[in-house]
């Protein structure tokens, strides 16, 4: 690697928490280490840039995230994506300055003196709780920061401004709107060349702008925020998943419940969410009784369970839902159906022995990767471990998690760790997809709890005829049908698998005389479980196949004299990019194989 990409090496600043010559490194390109403290500095050098052009600026926090970096801050005019290239000039300007990048420290109440017109500087000031506080200096700008970062702005030359948004200050709603500039940086041209390549094609992909073209859902802020109305062709599309998916369990053992969304506040304190997961929740009151929302579907299972006496001859017990769920998420954090407040669950609980996890966890594995690869995704794993916020000991938190660590291990999945990154009530393995342009996405999991059959006191009579208690294990495969279908949306370009796809195929009659034998078709899919549309009206041939191309559909049919005469289709298929002409008998066992690409 070039000297001119060096930065300070990470672990040892965070160690010795100063920036010093001979602390520093030349990383691998792109490491995340390197990437921390590269997109670190950049952010400041936003900031720098943002406070050269617009001087009445005053700044938040500007930390880095998974997705670059940003800065919160308040400025007094409004500022458009249009502002971008400006900020981003100056950016440049300020870099080749070559300015070193300078760190000092202060007491916390000189700080407070020192900022003390800057009320932004002193909410900051308010949440450090060491009585020093560090600065760093490049050129004319300085703020509050940690570090550690690049020794001098000369590093900084391969960076792109993403977006803009707003942010409440400190993510309180109560408070006000902040301005926030997104960006990333990287430590070479040609990875910030692909990221921005990546950026174009996921705009193209988006899924809400899919699935307003493609006619799939809407959000309409009459109804309120983050609150999806599913149109004919979207909710035909959900259907599908959700009759494939039920099959699929069914096959494997699991039985169909019902919880209710309402459940008494008795209960969630009973079970921890209350304490633990209460400011996510929405509650109200009924004849002087609070209720709250269901935010998971866990609590209704347990009642099933509870509903009988239980014997080991029945374990493991397999119950599943497609449960409606509710979540307080903040506006800020809204994003069409990846991040919404109603959704829906692909939700399982297995009540088992301890000894039989392992084999529970691999077959929930086992599903998972036959559900991926039908989708074309690659994925990998994680294991979420206890957090700050949970419920239960260490030691049945060290049980659960070596638990899962096991069934991993021993068939040689390999997986990440996520230190405190599980539920309150125990550790979990995460599913993580890569859809076709190489983003990450969290979808399902897999989650191994001791506490809540201890607090609810589940017992099953063992072979011994003793009372013991049962473990359970929550599980979700695509996490939400929400989430997995506007990743799908925008992984598939919304070119949607046949057997998903929420219209199948197309008929075009050419003239009024072929209308007749599209309809027949058309209730012969019908009969099949195959959703298909007639396109028969008073447009031309060309205007029409135009139209059914931009739906995407898997298949067109053209129907003309010769294929009523000869009782046959001409079909254009989307997805293998051929055109051809067969029989309606070769047609149909055609749909039925294209039927079975499913796998699970």
């Amino acid at each position: 690697m070039k000297q001119d990409n060096e930065i300070v090496d990470l672990q040892t600043a965070k160690a010795k928490n100063i920036d010093i010559e001979s602390a520093k490194k030349i990383y691998p390109e792109n490491t995340q280490e390197a990437l921390e403290v590269i997109r670190h500095s950049t952010a400041h050098l936003m900031a720098q840039a943002i406070k050269e052009l617009y001087p009445d600026a005053k700044f938040f926090v500007g930390p880095v995230v998974d997705e670059g970096f940003y800065y919160d801050f308040r400025v007094g005019e409004k500022i458009s994506e249009e502002d971008l290239p400006k900020i981003e000039k100056k950016m440049a300007e300020i870099a080749k300055r070559k300015l070193d990048i300078e760190r000092y420290e202060l007491p916390k109440n000189e700080a407070i003196e020192k900022f003390k017109d800057d009320d932004l500087k002193q909410e900051v000031l308010k949440n450090i709780p060491s009585d020093t506080v560090s600065i760093y200096k490049q050129g004319d700008f300085e703020d509050l920061c940690r570090g550690p970062h690049v020794p001098n702005t000369k590093y900084l030359k391969h960076f792109k401004l993403t977006r803009v948004a707003g942010a409440y200050l400190g993510g309180d709603e109560s408070k006000e709107m902040l301005t926030r500039i997104y960006g990333i940086a990287f430590a070479d041209k040609k990875s910030l060349k692909d990221y921005i390549t990546m950026i174009e094609e996921a705009k193209k992909r988006d899924h809400r702008k899919l699935g307003s073209e493609l006619e799939l859902f809407i959000f309409n802020e009459e109804v309120g925020a983050g609150l999806p109305i599913w149109l004919p062709k979207g909710a035909r599309l959900r259907s599908k998943l959700e009759s494939l998916l039920f099959k699929a369990h069914r096959k494997r053992g699991y039985q169909p419940v019902r919880g209710p969304e309402l459940l008494r506040s008795d209960l969630w304190k009973k079970s921890g969410h209350y304490a633990n997961y209460g400011e996510n929740m929405y509650f109200t009151e009924i004849e002087g009784q609070e209720y709250g929302v269901k935010p998971m579907n866990c609590l209704g299972h347990i009642m099933v369970y509870k509903s009988k006496k239980r014997s080991y001859k029945e374990l493991p017990l397999k119950l599943f839902e497609y449960g409606v769920v509710h979540r307080h998420e903040k506006s800020g954090v809204l994003h069409g159906l990846l991040r919404v407040r109603e959704f829906t669950q692909d939700d399982a609980h297995i009540f088992c022995t301890p000894d039989q996890i392992k084999e529970n966890v691999l077959e929930v594995l086992s599903f998972v990767d036959e559900i991926m690869k039908s989708f074309d995704f690659k994925y990998e794993m994680e294991i979420s471990t206890k957090p700050e916020k949970s419920i239960g000991s260490d030691e049945i938190w060290e049980k659960a998690t070596i638990a899962l660590k096991e069934a991993l291990d021993e068939n040689g999945h390999k997986y990440g760790i996520d230190e405190g990154g599980g539920a309150f009530y125990g550790p979990k393995i995460d599913i993580k997809i890569t859809d076709a342009i190489g983003r990450k996405w969290q979808c399902g999991t897999i989650q191994v709890d001791f506490n809540l059959p201890e607090r609810f006191e589940l017992t099953f009579i063992n072979d011994k005829n003793e009372e013991t208690r049962p473990v359970m294990i929550h599980r979700a495969i695509l996490g939400s049908f929400e989430r997995f279908i506007g990743i799908m949306t925008e992984h598939y370009a919304g070119e949607f698998p046949f057997f998903i796809a929420p219209t199948q195929v197309i008929f075009i009659p050419i003239a009024d005389s072929h209308k007749n034998y599209a309809y027949e078709l058309s209730e012969k899919l019908l009969n099949m479980e195959v959703d298909s549309e007639v396109f028969d009206k008073n447009e031309s041939l060309n205007k029409r196949i135009r139209t059914a191309e931009k739906q995407k559909v898997p298949m067109i049919v053209v129907i003309g004299d010769k294929e009523v005469e000869e009782q046959s289709v001409s079909i254009r298929d989307r997805r293998e990019r051929i055109q051809y002409n067969i029989s309606e008998k070769e047609f149909l066992d055609k749909i039925k194989e294209k039927l079975s690409e499913v796998r699970f």
